[in-house]
């Protein structure tokens, strides 16, 4: 006689009891620790691919030297006189431009298919996106660090604090600048293409302010817009600061529209980056 056991019937197989376990939130300390994480990576492709920092590093020398004396005779009379008012300009100017490559390399990094990795990890949503931007400022310090030594070696004589504040105010002003930067990157398709139209927006807000002649030459159609450009507003706060050490209103407003920006183009440059990753 033959006996037949029967086996149990299989266990179905469920996550419910791991879900009451896993976090569903990241908390703020969290995220920015994360964030931090994120930068130190991008400190690591700075440390291993330093060629990122040739334009950093050339750019403000060439422009600074370069502006000052095509213009300074015809403007100012004197390279002398010239530096108080075109330092503060090459500054502002050079920083921000230098806040179109978070753009560009976010984008390059997301057809790399790094970022889709990111997105698998029980990470912060904005904290990828966060690290690289942080991970950018030390591109805007080396940048800031240089435009006001070579404006100190021609011979400009800024207010110490004053200067040390107006480079700080210059580096958070580019930090916000790159968020727009960084939607873009995540909208667009092509690294090129995200340059390209950076490029066509940023250089007119730039050239189309008080950075390098003053307001009251132009016809009054472009004074009207160079009054409300905020660039030009940075510009006149680090020219306050480096002049006189004085925060004036121009600083409120130059901190004020970070702060706008950041609001605004943070959340869509996360939501962009969740969409398209």
């Amino acid at each position: 006689m033959t006996t037949i056991t029967r086996s149990p019937a299989p266990r179905a197989i469920t996550t419910r009891p791991a879900r009451t376990e896993t976090k569903t939130s990241v908390s703020l300390t969290e995220a920015v620790r994360q964030s931090l994480s994120m930068a130190y990576r991008g400190v690591l492709k700075i440390r291993h691919n330093p060629e990122q920092l040739f334009d950093v590093t050339l750019q403000p020398i060439i422009f600074t030297l370069m502006f000052t004396y095509i213009f300074g005779g015809a403007i100012s009379g004197n390279v002398h006189d010239y530096l108080p008012v075109i330092i503060p300009g090459i500054l502002v100017q050079t920083v921000i431009t230098t806040s179109i490559v978070t753009g560009t390399q976010l984008r390059e990094d997301m057809d790399k298919g790094v970022f889709d990795r990111f997105r698998s990890l029980p990470i912060a949503r904005i904290s990828p996106l966060a690290g690289a931007l942080l991970a950018d400022m030390i591109r805007y310090l080396i940048a800031t660090t240089l435009t006001i030594v070579m404006g100190i070696i021609m011979g400009w004589r800024p207010d110490f604090w004053g200067t040390i504040a107006a480079a700080v105010l210059a580096i958070v002003c580019s930090f916000a600048i790159s968020w727009i930067f960084a939607l873009m990157g995540c909208v667009m398709s092509k690294a090129s293409a995200v340059q390209g139209i950076s490029m066509l927006i940023l250089f007119p807000l730039t050239f189309m302010s008080n950075a390098f002649v003053p307001v009251d030459t132009m016809p009054g159609w472009l004074q009207t817009f160079v009054n409300i450009n905020p660039i030009s507003h940075i510009v006149t706060a680090v020219r306050e600061l480096t002049a006189t050490g004085h925060a004036g209103m121009h600083v409120v407003w130059a901190l004020v529209g970070p702060a706008v920006i950041t609001a605004v183009f943070a959340p869509l440059a996360v939501r962009a980056y969740m969409r398209n990753t």
